[in-house]
């Protein structure tokens, strides 16, 4: 865990010293700040099940994000970040960041694993807005570790996480019939 904790420590260093520019910093805060709270991913689920109706299956889909969401926030934010209970970045390593200090722990990163768990979700229904989203995706993570509030190896067990979640869910939706 030392050698990942240092080969951590490298890359971030490195990403902050070779992407931060002030010119970038407003931006990559509005990134960030819409998965506040899974925010704008339960607005789009909300969104979907608005217009759905008997001749458009985006009832269906609201109803699966939602699942899926639901899902991530009971594996990743309330099982394993208390249970690895990582100490955050800008904490280990004494560093100002530019958005308030988090209260939670660092692993996984659930901004991350929300947002790839919605882009599953709507890789699954459209392919073209799934690959869209699956880049916003990417986007998040990278925010975070712009951010200096998360380690590379907890956004790519975000993005991982919220992958497989999603997937779970998806084919327990599918199987039970209720895509219908």
């Amino acid at each position: 865990m030392d050698n990942l904790q240092l080969i951590d420590i490298m890359i971030l260093t490195q990403i902050r010293s070779l992407f931060h520019a002030p010119w970038l910093d407003k931006p990559m805060i509005l990134i960030s700040t819409l998965g506040n709270n899974g925010f704008l991913w339960i607005a789009l689920a909300v969104i979907f099940f608005s217009l759905g109706n008997k001749k458009k299956p985006w009832r269906a889909w609201g109803i699966l994000l939602l699942f899926c969401l639901a899902a991530n926030i009971l594996v990743c934010n309330v099982l394993l970040k208390p249970m690895v209970a990582r100490i955050r970045p800008y904490d280990l390593l004494g560093y100002d960041i530019l958005v308030p200090r988090l209260a939670d722990f660092s692993f996984p990163s659930g901004h991350t694993s929300a947002s790839f768990a919605a882009a599953a979700v709507i890789y699954t229904m459209n392919k073209k807005w799934g690959i869209v989203v699956f880049i916003f995706a990417a986007l998040m993570g990278f925010s975070r570790l712009y951010l200096g509030v998360h380690f590379p190896s907890d956004v790519l067990a975000g993005a991982l996480l919220g992958w497989i979640v999603a997937r779970v869910v998806i084919c327990i939706y599918t199987k039970t019939h209720l895509w219908k």
